[in-house]
């Protein structure tokens, strides 16, 4: 090999080495840049909109109308400052609340004593419409995490079509029982 053959070889060696180093050091600080994505295991799992037998206000009707919040992760989430809301606007903050892994936590409409299982929005009216709603969590900062929505014009509303546990507790149909609609 000549020495210009050599020279010429080592510069493209060079050059070679230089350019990847450059798109290795621009791939690092674009993805630096970049907010990470952290996908949360924490979704609505099952809504009960239409409490069974006659609405009547009562606690007992007010707390069989309720949402479950799933976590799926090993690892504990804490929903403080989460909010559950319909499309009405009502919403529900969650306080000083961890939902453990592997657990879902059931929110019902009316009073009660929180546990670890249940907790309760103390409210004196019904919030889900059994006809047509969306039940929508939202994380501390306001964004979405999760939606699920039922009865008519829902699928304009929301992207996610899928009556999750509505009324029936199989998940799946409306269940509008015994002739009656609360709200």
């Amino acid at each position: 090999m000549s020495v210009s053959t050599s020279v010429t070889a080592r510069r493209m060696v060079a050059a070679a080495l230089a350019a990847g180093a450059m798109i290795g050091s621009t791939a690092v600080s674009a993805s630096a840049a970049e907010p990470r994505f952290e996908r949360t295991h924490v979704a609505i799992s099952r809504v009960q909109a239409d409490a069974p037998g006659f609405n009547d206000r009562s606690s007992r009707s007010l707390n069989a109308e309720w949402v479950e919040i799933t976590n799926t992760a090993r690892r504990g989430v804490n929903l403080n400052g989460w909010t559950l809301s319909d499309k009405d606007g009502n919403r529900y903050t969650f306080r000083h609340y961890t939902l453990a892994g592997r657990s879902t936590v059931r929110i019902h409409t009316g009073y009660g004593r929180d546990t670890s299982r249940d907790l309760y929005q103390d409210r004196r009216n019904e919030v889900w419409d059994n006809r047509s709603d969306a039940a929508t969590l939202k994380n501390d900062r306001g964004r979405f995490v999760d939606s699920v929505s039922w009865g008519r014009h829902h699928d304009r509303d929301h992207g996610r079509d899928d009556h999750r546990g509505h009324g029936d507790n199989r998940g799946h149909g409306d269940n509008h029982g015994g002739g009656h609609h609360g709200r």
